[in-house]
């Protein structure tokens, strides 16, 4: 029994090293999310917040980063990460867009 329990918790690491592994590979494989593309330039996507139009965007403030947004799937201190606006594409960590929302908590 003991042998069957120490076999389970070997496969188990290598699926979950596995899955990890393929996880980080698909994050380096995205590429950065063009402040041009079409869904970006409609959402008024930029990669430093600063730069955000204040007439086009008068709701905008200054804390407002995707590496605080609710949608944003990077950790807040990667310089990029993964949003489920962009599929497939990594926004700055100091970016903006209109589809913002404060993360919870």
């Amino acid at each position: 029994m003991n042998g069957s329990n120490r076999r389970v918790f070997m496969l188990q690491v290598a699926a979950a090293s596995g899955t990890a592994l393929l996880a980080t590979q698909a994050q380096a494989q995205a590429a950065m999310l063009n402040e041009k593309d079409a869904q970006a330039a409609a959402l008024g996507y930029v990669a430093d917040s600063t730069k955000v139009d204040a007439k086009k965007f008068p709701k905008h403030a200054a804390t407002q980063l995707c590496s605080n947004c609710q949608v944003y799937a990077g950790k807040p201190a990667d310089a990029a990460g993964p949003c489920a606006i962009f599929p497939g594409k990594l926004v700055a960590g100091k970016g903006w867009c209109s589809a913002y929302v404060k993360k919870a908590g």
